[in-house]
């Protein structure tokens, strides 16, 4: 009888549901088991065949550790306020609250249907009032704290030294905005007129292939300082086991550089700051760049220039910062008809206007240094720029400067005098030193660390996120809302539109907006900005200990318990996240670590990513290229626990691996044939299971070094190998006419932990009355799940003539009298003279005549 899916798969489904068999309960007792998944946006699409690849991952390992005695915590939740869903709404004229409640009912079921461990009573939602209460908390949390730099860390704002000299309330509110880890600024952003909303950088390629105009425009923003924290962030990477190219992202994201400020005095007597790793290339300085966004643009133009440097500036605008970033994209520029002084040689040179430096990078201008960079080197190529070498190699190597820049930190100066300082002939590292104690003692310049990470872009112009929980009087003074005055919540409104004045859709609704404010005694207006889709999911795993708290985001006993010394000890998920969810995540806990509510450094042990799973065309799955497969489909035909086991057998986890729904038979017939080792053709128990079966050594052996392999592997994440030595043993125990009950019930509770909807039945067949999720994991003996004997090649002139099954560890003495032994061995040995005996312990024997 054919293995009846489904039948058997919803039938456990609620049996699990209504039993409650995934309840995680805060036992102190039991050492714990954090295991997350980065939770899904739950978009109108539902889950494609990639989204539970992750999933399985993190669903065998939860049922692993709990069978190993582990207190495991493995909860779901959504991620569910942002633009999508908003852009949807409008679309649809349905209320975001009712298209996401959608959503995520259809996720669930989903979810359900491949028989996932998820103790649903932990669920979260970041819209859930109840949920962005505590995000709304957190973030004033970070408005109203300024960061000590002697102390390195967070502290309340109203700790602040304020100078002796500032007496007046509002002066000192303005000292104290300053110094605040959150902050409004009026700054570039990426605005798109026909969203209403500005994007990150990263979303700006996706909405404009979808045909939509983005400009870079001035806008009032909230700010955060995450760059404070720039050298924590990069220090604590040593704390975390991840991947080594995510932590390589996150270093070159955060981007610390060593080197020196300097100014540049320009003929109208303006000051142009920029910053260099290589101040000892400053002899070398032909031209100045700034960034089209920098203030002086404009100013330092002259007028026969002015018009082209308008258009030029416009157009550098409307490109993203990827774009301008592009180091294969042929460099653009243009003269502003100014110069500036370089203060190494007093030579006049020009300054330039060019996209490929960013306003709010360093000080958004850099000198050039055409002899000693790349990019500076095509820069002055194309525009025909003085280049001057300044470095030379440590061989003294002629070297074409002209053609190609000496870019190397290893050289000697040369070219690099003048009446007060010379670095000619000195070594790299000591002229970048001797040349910042010049610029020091001069005044025009120090040495200076940069970092490439920039404050974190926090406001949204959308309905469709957290409110931002701070009342503008019309004093000119504001407020930040109290925790008894939390949640903000959203009103409810049905025109999700732009206001079409730069606010978002919630600045329509004046009842919302116009604040009575019983505390002050004054009106006010709530500020109708949003937060980032980002703010709810940097601190959620955090909620999943404790979800049903309304008096903290988190109990500290089970915090401290849960996160324990690792924090969560394996995160699964998508590499696509390797920077900003997870640096914005690091920064939010080490705010909250400042302050003592959580009790590790990083919240991330250990990390790891699954590979996509391409289509069968072997592109990335999408809608537009109709290569997308539904987990229902595949569910409907074979069942979720095939499903389950071909995404984990199609090659290593972390791999890119292409879909191919004809090849998922193969595990559909291991299924069935595991079947079989327990059930007879009338779906009855078989009565060819035998308790008092001894087994022989071979199939002792593979009871138990399938026991070892399995843990082992699911340990190393290795589960296409684990599978693959569980389909050896049902390959050998299915010969045996009878079979041994008490090793098929070992290899059953394995195939639950990949397969548990068929584990759960065959383990009821076999006689239990209780949940298989609740049993041990099989012990082994150590010395049976190593084979004892071997096979011994034994060759005669270098060719194979025999083979022998013997025990492991013969000495060679004992072999050739084996061998000897050997029919063919005689034959080929007959009438021959053996001058050399070649011996390779427990591997071969080769007579040499």
């Amino acid at each position: 009888m054919a293995y009846p899916f489904r039948e058997i798969e919803p039938k456990w489904q609620q049996y699990w549901a209504d039993n409650n068999v995934y309840f995680t309960d805060d036992d102190f007792s039991k050492p714990k088991y954090f295991i997350l998944d980065m939770f899904p946006y739950p978009s109108g699409a539902g889950l494609h065949i990639g989204h539970p690849e992750g999933y399985t991952a993190t669903d065998i390992m939860a049922r692993y550790k709990r069978s190993k005695g582990y207190n495991v915590l493995h909860p779901m939740g959504f991620d569910a306020f942002g633009l999508p869903t908003e852009r949807y709404s409008m679309k649809h004229n349905i209320h975001p609250t009712i298209a996401t409640k959608n959503n995520i009912d259809n996720f669930k079921r989903q979810l359900n249907s491949i028989g996932f461990c998820y103790d649903w009573q932990r669920e979260i939602n970041t819209t859930d009032p109840q949920y962005y209460k505590w995000t709304q908390w957190m973030f004033l949390l970070i408005y109203n704290s300024w960061y000590d730099e002697n102390l390195q860390k967070a502290r309340p704002i109203d700790e602040l030294p304020i100078p002796s000299n500032i007496k007046d309330p509002i002066d000192i509110e303005k000292y104290k905005d300053e110094y605040r880890l959150a902050y409004t600024a009026m700054i570039p952003v990426n605005w798109c007129e026909e969203l209403g909303t500005v994007l990150a950088n990263e979303e700006v390629e996706e909405w404009k292939s979808k045909g939509y105009k983005v400009e870079r425009k001035p806008m009032r923003q909230y700010m955060i300082k995450i760059t404070k924290y720039g050298d924590r962030l990069l220090k604590d990477l040593d704390l975390v086991e991840w991947p080594t190219s995510t932590r390589d992202m996150q270093v070159n994201w955060i981007g610390k550089s060593t080197g020196a400020e300097l100014s540049f005095k320009t003929e109208s007597g303006a000051n142009i700051v920029v910053f260099t790793t290589r101040p000892d290339t400053i002899f070398g300085a032909t031209y100045l760049v700034l960034g089209p966004e920098h203030p002086l643009a404009i100013n330092l133009t002259t007028p026969d220039n002015i018009d082209a440097v308008k258009q030029y500036i416009s157009s550098a605008l409307e490109k993203s910062e990827l774009e301008r970033q592009d180091t294969a994209k042929e460099k653009t520029g243009i003269f502003t008809g100014s110069y500036a002084i370089n203060p190494a040689n007093d030579n006049k040179i020009p300054i330039w206007i060019a996209d490929y430096v960013l306003g709010h990078y360093g000080t958004g201008a850099i000198m050039a240094v055409p002899g000693h960079d790349e990019r500076d080197h095509q820069f002055a190529t194309k525009f025909n720029l003085p280049i001057i070498q300044v470095v030379r190699p440590k061989d003294k190597a002629d070297i074409d400067i002209q053609t190609t820049p000496f870019i190397e930190k290893s050289g000697y100066g040369c070219n690099s005098s003048n009446d007060e300082i010379s670095i000619n002939e000195i070594p790299t590292n000591e002229a970048i030193t001797k040349m910042i104690n010049w610029f020091t003692n001069k005044g025009i310049g120090k040495a200076k660390i940069q970092f490439k990470l920039r404050d974190w872009l926090f406001s949204r112009q959308r309905y469709w996120g957290e409110p931002i929980p701070i009342i503008y009087f019309e004093d000119g003074t504001k407020r930040a809302m109290d925790l008894d005055e939390l949640p903000l919540i959203l009103p409810e409104i049905s025109d999700f539109k732009p206001a079409g004045t730069g606010e978002s859709p919630l600045a329509n609704v004046e009842s919302w907006v116009k604040f009575y404010d019983n505390k002050s005694r004054k009106i006010g207006k709530i500020e109708t900005n949003t937060m980032p889709q980002w703010a709810g999911s940097c601190w959620y795993y955090l909620r999943y200990i404790d979800p049903n708290n309304n008096d903290f985001f988190v109990n500290k006993d089970k915090e401290k318990y849960w996160m324990g010394n690792n924090g969560v000890d394996l995160y699964v998920g998508g590499a696509e996240h390797a920077v900003l969810h997870l640096l914005y995540a690091r920064f939010w806990h080490k705010v909250l670590y400042d302050y003592g509510y959580v009790s590790t450094i990083e919240p991330f042990k250990k990390l790891f990513h699954q590979g996509l799973i391409l289509g069968a065309d072997g592109n990335k799955m999408s809608k537009s290229l109709g290569n997308v497969v539904n987990p229902d489909d595949v569910i409907n035909e074979y069942g979720a626990d095939s499903l389950r086991l071909y995404e984990m057998f199609l090659g290593p986890l972390e791999q890119v691996k292409p879909w191919q729904t004809n090849n998922i038979i193969g595990v559909f017939n291991f299924l069935n044939r595991a079947w079989r080792l327990v059930v007879d053709d009338n779906g009855n128990k078989s009565d060819k299971l035998d308790e008092n079966i001894v087994l022989s050594s071979e199939l002792d052996y593979v009871l138990n070094y399938t026991i070892k392999k399995v843990g082992e592997d699911i340990e190393s994440l290795s589960f296409n190998t684990a599978i693959a030595q569980m389909m050896i043993f049902v390959n050998e125990f299915t010969k045996l006419e009878h079979k041994p009950k008490s090793a098929i019930e070992k290899f059953v509770i394995l195939l639950s932990l990949f397969a548990p909807h068929i584990g759960e039945e065959l383990w009821h067949k076999l006689g239990h009355n209780t949940s298989i999720v609740f049993e041990q994991y099989p012990d082994y003996d150590k010395s049976k799940a190593e084979k004892n004997t071997i096979e011994f090649i034994v060759q005669v002139a270098s060719k194979i003539r025999g083979k022998l099954i013997v025990n492991k560890g013969l000495n060679q003495e004992e072999v050739e009298k084996l061998a000897f032994d050997e029919e063919s061995v005689q034959r080929h040995l007959e009438g021959k003279q053996i001058k050399k005996i070649i011996f390779v312990k427990d591997k071969l024997i080769n007579f040499i005549v």
